[in-house]
């Protein structure tokens, strides 16, 4: 019996510490933590949040822009060029019936030859039209599509301006064709929505 009577006791207690803790659940608040001294129940998990001064621009201006635009068109053109130099490279020891460390140091010179000439090219190429966007938009003191063009048209036209008249304004067709093809991809939402347009509708 008196076993018996532990167990009922034992069982009521269990009982009663599970109904606090049920009663403790409705009132739980998120964890305050002591060392940041807020609640981090008000921050947003969905997304990241990102600090602004106020009024500052919501995006990253061209300035900001230009040094991963500069960066990347050098590794890129670094990429392409040691491709292009491990082919040319690879072929010329072919026909020269080269092997093992010779083949291997011919190889490497032309890739290295390739790979810093693309890269210095692509280079030279973004710098230009990152100066050529940063002074237009302070100076219209706006970022648009305008700007963009304009910036890849005069780069064209100034890295080939000592090739000639004709490869000058070969450069800047070429820059200028570019800038607007992207423009139009960056605007397919605006010229989708144009297509869709129904005058009768208005």
């Amino acid at each position: 019996m008196s076993s018996l009577n532990e167990n009922d006791d034992a069982n009521s207690q269990n009982n009663s510490y599970g109904s606090a803790g049920g009663g403790l659940t409705g009132q739980f608040k998120p964890f305050a933590s002591p060392y940041l001294n807020f609640d981090p129940g008000y921050i947003p998990q969905a997304q990241p949040e990102f600090i602004f001064l106020d009024g500052g621009s919501k995006q990253r201006g061209r300035f900001e822009l230009a040094f991963g635009q500069i960066g990347g068109s050098c590794m890129i053109g670094a990429g392409l060029g040691g491709v292009s130099g491990f082919y040319n490279g690879l072929k010329a020891a072919t026909l020269a019936g080269q092997a093992g460390k010779l083949r291997r140091t011919q190889l490497l010179n032309h890739v290295m030859k390739n790979g810093s000439a693309t890269a210095n090219t692509f280079g030279s190429v973004a710098v230009i039209y990152s100066a050529f966007g940063v002074f237009l938009s302070w100076a219209r003191g706006t970022d648009d599509d305008l700007n963009t063009i304009t910036a890849a048209t005069a780069t064209g036209l100034l890295y080939k301006s000592t090739a000639g008249l004709k490869r000058c304004g070969m450069g800047g067709a070429i820059g200028l064709g570019a800038s607007v093809l992207y423009a139009l991809w960056n605007n397919k939402d605006r010229l989708s929505d144009l297509g869709h347009y129904n005058p009768a509708q208005r």
